[in-house]
């Protein structure tokens, strides 16, 4: 059975679907404990833990018809994080999510990836709403979600950990893209 993932492309980024040849780059970004400390349980992964990771968003895709994207540098051709759209059971919706490997923060390639998926989301799947779960010491990513046109909605827990939750509404996404 071949995975219908469709591959979205900006101006600097390709979000493709991901491959086993992702594990490697994945694994290795994964390592650094700035990448991970706002994100999931927040541990440093093991190369199978990553492979895992990898799999799951994959099935993502198969349960719900949306998941993650790998993101892929044009310029370079490089793994440089994920972005996507994910809600897992007991989740408080879908959300739109992003990780970048160091070597590319900073570049806004958060922002545009997310971007994306979020227009892919709202055009092509309907969805009414968009979330983002977010840290509040992460500064970084809440900026990135107030980029988008986010806005602070509230808070809950996801996974063990206390997060902000921002959104918008498929209304307020049209109204910003004219």
């Amino acid at each position: 059975m071949e995975l219908a993932v469709p591959t979205l492309e900006t101006e600097r980024l390709i979000l493709r679907p991901f491959g086993e040849p992702d594990v490697e780059p994945m694994f290795e970004m994964l390592q650094d404990p700035d990448v991970v400390q706002f994100v999931g349980d927040r541990h440093i992964p093991t190369r199978q833990e990553t492979w895992r990771m990898v799999a799951g968003w994959l099935g993502h895709w198969t349960l719900r018809g949306y998941g993650q994207w790998a993101i892929e540098e044009r310029a370079s051709g490089q793994l440089a994080g994920r972005t996507g759209i994910i809600n897992p059971a007991d989740w408080p919706g879908p959300e739109v999510g992003y990780l970048l490997g160091k070597p590319w923060w900073g570049r806004g390639y958060a922002t545009e990836g997310a971007r994306a998926a979020m227009d892919w989301g709202f055009r092509e799947l309907g969805f009414a709403d968009l979330l983002s779960l977010i840290d509040p010491a992460n500064q970084a990513s809440i900026a990135v979600a107030t980029r988008l046109g986010e806005s602070a909605r509230g808070e809950t827990e996801i996974m063990g950990h206390h997060v902000l939750v921002y959104g918008i509404s498929r209304t307020e996404w049209a109204a910003q893209q004219g």
